[in-house]
């Protein structure tokens, strides 16, 4: 059972571990509210999981430490693991999916746990990991649905009341839900009015379709690139917890997860993973009843992959209106190029890239594809460029992300 005792003494067992993170106010963000970020992407492994992980394991018992612990993660969860059991001593295994991006596999092994990566996803290493114990009695370490766990997230909560004491709201990454339930339960124990709301992305809603129909479900698939909370199946511990602590949850796109990454970046020079910029994207799109409350986003992770985190930029660029592709179809005739970007020039726009497509079989013989692409300053400069060029007569096909 968690308790608000248990959760004072994860914070009192932590405070030499993981780092007391920064508030930061965020009044770039958004105008709908004034937002400040809870800064758990600069924790000590990356994540706030370092916080449930390492006081779950100081309350095992001896015999239990000495036979070892098991865990599965599709990689924050596991980076906490590696680091307590290493500096405890004991030998840890880690279940990850064998798509984990590759820097949370690395900085598993280099804290010191041995990982075993499992075709599929978080679900497929979760069985993996069960059988296992099964077969070695090593102790099991849930990510999110285990008491002290939970705690120690709750840890969070603590926090955030102590350097924001009048917070109106505070946005919570949902994945498993041991983040949230924490969270919840510590900031509802001491300042009820607060609101507190859970965010998931489109592509894995399995505590948000779990807290609208009022039961536990499963899905039959994720497809998210917020790898951290792609969860099938949400924990039963923390769906009752959900239900009882938590105000709403809410969904967004992943295009609304790219532009949120991207936003950090760009104006508060921090590095969000997908996972960890959910919230941040919630009240950007005005998901969430916010105006002119104080509202904290967490920031539940910054680990990562830097293939990613390219192709998450570019596609932040295109839902912000800062990169379009156009697609013109032009008479092949001299001069055609040269009109086409007089009027962008004139509009402000900058273009990158050029290509003549004559060998598409819809068009004249006579007649050609001109693709563009564009950076931009916005949506509004975008469609400038549309309305000028279709005034001057061009004939605008398509445009592609």
């Amino acid at each position: 059972m968690v308790t608000l005792d248990k959760i004072y003494h994860a914070a009192y067992l932590l405070k030499d571990v993981v780092r007391k993170t920064d508030l930061i106010e965020a009044p770039n963000l958004t105008d709908r509210c004034h937002l400040y970020l809870k800064t758990e992407n600069l924790q000590v492994t990356g994540s706030f999981k370092v916080r449930g992980a390492f006081y779950k394991i100081s309350q095992l018992s001896e015999e239990e430490k000495a036979r070892g612990i098991i865990a599965c993660s599709a990689g924050n969860h596991a980076q906490g693991v590696a680091l307590a059991a290493s500096q405890n001593g004991i030998h840890s295994v880690v279940c990850m999916p064998d798509g984990a991006p590759i820097m949370k596999v690395e900085n598993t092994k280099r804290l010191g746990a041995e990982v075993c990566l499992v075709k599929g996803t978080y679900d497929d290493a979760h069985d993996r990991a069960v059988e296992l114990q099964q077969e070695t009695g090593a102790t099991f370490i849930h990510p999110y649905d285990d008491d002290a766990v939970i705690a120690g997230q709750g840890t969070i909560g603590l926090e955030i009341l102590d350097q924001l004491e009048d917070v109106d709201a505070v946005i919570v990454p949902i994945g498993g839900g041991g983040l949230i339930s924490g969270v919840a339960f510590a900031i509802k124990s001491l300042k009820p009015d607060c609101k507190v709301y859970g965010v998931q992305t489109e592509g894995a809603p399995s505590m948000f379709n779990s807290f609208r129909d009022d039961r536990l479900e499963t899905l039959d698939a994720v497809s998210t690139f917020a790898d951290g909370i792609a969860v099938k199946t949400p924990g039963e511990t923390t769906f009752q917890m959900v239900e009882k602590y938590v105000d709403d949850i809410v969904t967004v796109s992943e295009d609304e997860t790219a532009a949120a990454i991207l936003a950090l970046i760009e104006k508060q020079k921090l590095i969000a993973e997908g996972a960890g910029a959910v919230s941040v994207a919630a009240a950007m799109f005005g998901k969430l009843p916010l105006e002119g409350k104080k509202a904290v986003c967490l920031i539940s992770g910054g680990n990562i992959d830097v293939n990613i985190l390219n192709r998450v930029i570019t596609r932040g660029l295109v839902m912000g209106g800062r990169n379009v592709n156009l697609m013109i179809a032009l008479e092949d005739k001299p001069g055609q190029l040269q009109g086409v970007s007089e009027i962008i020039s004139r509009c402000g726009g900058n273009v990158v890239s050029v290509h003549h497509d004559r060998a598409d079989t819809s068009m004249a013989i006579t007649s050609c594809f001109l693709k563009l692409g564009l950076e931009t300053r916005d949506q509004a400069q975008i469609e400038e460029i549309r309305n000028a060029l279709t005034q001057a007569g061009f004939r605008l096909v398509s445009e592609r992300v």
